[in-house]
């Protein structure tokens, strides 16, 4: 074989090694799972979340534990009506907020870089492990996070950010499955009927609402 003929095949080679790499992907438009929360000073909430990405509606209930101090929340998440709601069954009360007008779908954006490719769990047999992609980027305001998604599906795993603002803040999703299986999860419950919107100064967006899900019990101690 000639010279032309081994850059040739060279060439081929790095072409469909370059096909094969991860490349920015997104998420199911309709899921339902769990995830934790967690912000500095090891403060914590634990609960499920129902996502849809086509009405751009979020449903997060948590259970927050801080000093030996336990709260459940309920947060609705309508980003097409720039509304957030806060319920507390304890209290049996609603809160009717401000909502950023950008929704943040789970992706993976597409100036998104790949950190590197890992299984979680082992390869050794099938059903041992599962192909993981771990990316990263910048945010607005000298902000930067990274996040992990499965290689198949793009199934979000985990996502961590930080902005001096929010400071750091790292969300775990678990036990995902396709679909939402009560409709009324994206409708405010009957205690809301009444809510007024609360004038706020800067409305808030997906990030500062996981992270006062994490705080809320710390601040009505």
């Amino acid at each position: 074989m000639n010279v032309v003929g081994v850059l040739s095949c060279l060439s081929l080679l790095l072409a469909a090694a370059a096909s094969q790499a991860p490349k920015p992907c997104v998420a199911p438009a309709l899921m339902s799972g769990g995830l934790t929360v967690m912000t500095v000073g090891a403060i914590s909430s634990t609960g499920t979340v129902s996502y849809d990405a086509i009405g751009q509606r979020m449903r997060v209930k948590t259970m927050g534990l801080a000093a030996n101090h336990t709260a459940i929340l309920d947060t609705l998440m309508l980003f097409n009506k720039k509304v957030y709601y806060e319920i507390n069954w304890s209290k049996f009360t609603c809160k009717k907020k401000k909502l950023d007008t950008d929704f943040i779908p789970m992706q993976v954006p597409s100036d998104a870089k790949l950190m590197g490719q890992v299984f979680m769990g082992s390869s050794s047999s099938w059903g041992m492990g599962v192909l993981t992609n771990t990316w990263y980027g910048y945010l607005p305001g000298n902000g930067m996070y990274s996040s992990v998604f499965t290689e198949i599906g793009c199934v979000p795993l985990t996502f961590s950010s930080y902005t001096p603002e929010s400071n750091w803040i790292t969300v775990s999703t678990f036990n995902w499955v396709l679909g939402n299986s009560n409709p009324m999860d994206f409708f405010p419950p009957f205690i809301c009927a009444k809510a007024q919107l609360e004038e706020t100064e800067t409305p808030a967006n997906m990030f500062t609402v996981l992270k006062s899900l994490a705080l809320r019990d710390k601040m009505e101690e």
